[in-house]
C-alpha cells in the first residue's frame, strides 16, 4: 500500500483498514507457528502497511483542528 494512498483515505477507512490488517497478521503469524506460512514476506509488508496507517493517524491527531477566527474586542477610548 502506497503512503498516496493512505493518505487520500479519511480516518474512518484508516482505522477499519488497520483493525483488518491486524486481524490478518494475526492469522499469518498463527499460520508461521504452525509451519503452513507460503508467503513470510508478507508479515513484513502488513507491519509496515500499518505502521503507515499509524503514522498518518497521529499526525492528523497533532494537527490543530480549524479554529474559527474570533474578531478582537473594540478598544475602549
Amino acid at each position: 500500500m502506497k503512503i498516496k494512498e493512505i493518505v487520500e483515505m479519511s480516518t474512518d477507512e484508516l482505522l477499519t483498514k488497520r483493525r483488518d490488517l491486524r486481524q490478518e497478521r494475526l492469522h499469518l503469524r498463527l499460520q508461521q507457528q504452525s509451519g503452513q506460512l507460503e508467503q513470510p514476506s508478507r508479515l513484513r509488508l502488513l507491519r509496515r502497511d500499518v505502521a503507515r496507517i499509524e503514522t498518518i493517524l497521529s499526525q492528523r491527531a497533532k494537527q490543530p483542528q480549524s479554529i474559527p477566527a474570533v474578531e478582537p474586542k473594540a478598544k475602549k477610548k
